[in-house]
């Protein structure tokens, strides 16, 4: 979290115009983060975000007001314990016995421009990882 002053990113599409904030927002992918905020806060501007890991880690993000004199909003967020938990007991997938065919099949059956068209690029990431995920519960059984 903090206040990262990129304010040429736009996070719902995925851009941004100055070669700095492009080489922050390549960071942010290649670690596979995901930001958090969802409404601007400063003047428009995204500048204070909360970056993760994993989407479900971070919950209930709300901005409170300017503290003293600051132009800064004060940000609260949760800290979700419960993903924790279920890394714990994250179930092995069983590849040897995978029906590659099936997901194969699955997937081509998606019209994957009219599912994604009008997403940015975080939005068509999250389209395709639900798809992907139903198509593995499908096809992929896990090891007992």
């Amino acid at each position: 979290m903090g206040d990262f002053n990129h304010p040429d990113i736009c996070w719902r599409d995925n851009t941004a115009g100055h070669t700095k904030s492009r080489k922050f927002l390549e960071c942010v992918d290649d670690n596979f983060l995901l930001q958090m905020v969802e409404e601007p806060m400063r003047k428009g501007a995204m500048l204070d975000l909360i970056l993760t890991n994993k989407e479900e880690l971070v919950g209930k993000v709300k901005f409170k007001g300017s503290l003293s004199c600051s132009d800064h909003e004060m940000a609260e967020f949760k800290i979700l314990r419960a993903a924790r938990r279920v890394c714990s007991k994250l179930a092995t997938l069983d590849f040897m016995r995978a029906d590659f065919d099936l997901l194969r099949d699955l997937l081509g059956r998606v019209t994957w421009e009219k599912v994604l068209e009008g997403r940015g690029a975080q939005g068509s990431w999250l389209v395709f990882k639900d798809h992907l995920l139903q198509a593995q519960e499908l096809c992929i059984p896990t090891k007992k």
